[in-house]
């Protein structure tokens, strides 16, 4: 096994009966595009297993500690294991140096390569699973994506801004938002979005995100901010 792939294993206290299913987790499909020769297999068959290895693994863990009704372990659920907490982890762990991609898809920032470091590291919790087992995986999933409830419950990251800001116009005034593109800048694999949220033709918040999604939501979280003061 490479060096490298072994530091990974030491980090994690692993230690792999088939190390050939830790090289397929860094192998993207991209870099068998362009190294044809080399009989591997790409990574998305694990990233596939891995993220229902983690939804299954998160949902446990909620459904035996926690009483809360389904909507919010649900949220909670999501909050812990979206795209970017994901690439987060994986970002910590070093992923990134070991991933193998095509040389086109090696310039990638922002978004794209958070996409890329949250499949792998998907993937990594499949090739745990196949290796060792669900209560390896399951303690794995615990250790870097679980403890971070705690920060994301007193935090409110589990919160929808754009559905409370809904429930409170539509409470309010009888409207429902709408959201539309002002501006966008870069290239496109590392665009920025700015987004308004209007309340019929007022232009209540801003919000700025490398996806027209999360520019929503941070214009929504604008207008929760200045809630007591808007006026129509």
């Amino acid at each position: 096994m490479d060096q490298k792939l072994e530091g990974l294993a030491t980090k994690l206290g692993l230690k792999f009966k088939n190390p050939e299913l830790l090289e397929r987790v860094f192998i993207h499909r991209s870099y068998l595009n362009e190294n044809k020769n080399r009989q591997l297999e790409h990574n998305e068959r694990l990233e596939f297993l891995g993220d229902a290895v983690l939804e299954l693994a998160v949902t446990e863990y909620l459904y035996l500690h926690y009483k809360h009704p389904e909507g919010v372990l649900t949220n909670w659920r999501s909050a812990i294991v979206r795209g970017k907490s994901l690439s987060d982890e994986a970002k910590k762990l070093e992923l990134d140096i070991l991933l193998m991609t095509s040389r086109g898809e090696a310039k990638n920032t922002g978004k794209a390569k958070d996409l890329l470091l949250a499949n792998c590291f998907e993937a990594l919790i499949g090739a745990i699973y196949i290796d060792q087992g669900y209560k390896t995986a399951f303690d794995f999933v615990e250790k870097y994506v679980i403890y971070k409830l705690d920060d994301v419950i007193s935090g409110g990251q589990h919160i929808d801004p754009k559905g409370r800001f809904q429930e409170l116009a539509q409470e309010k005034w009888s409207i429902t938002p709408s959201y539309t593109v002002i501006s966008e800048a870069g290239p496109d694999h590392n665009k920025q979005f700015k987004v308004g949220l209007y309340l019929n033709d007022k232009l209540i918040s801003e919000g700025e995100g490398s996806s027209k999604q999360t520019a929503q939501v941070e214009a929504a979280k604008a207008a929760l901010d200045i809630w007591e003061t808007i006026v129509l």
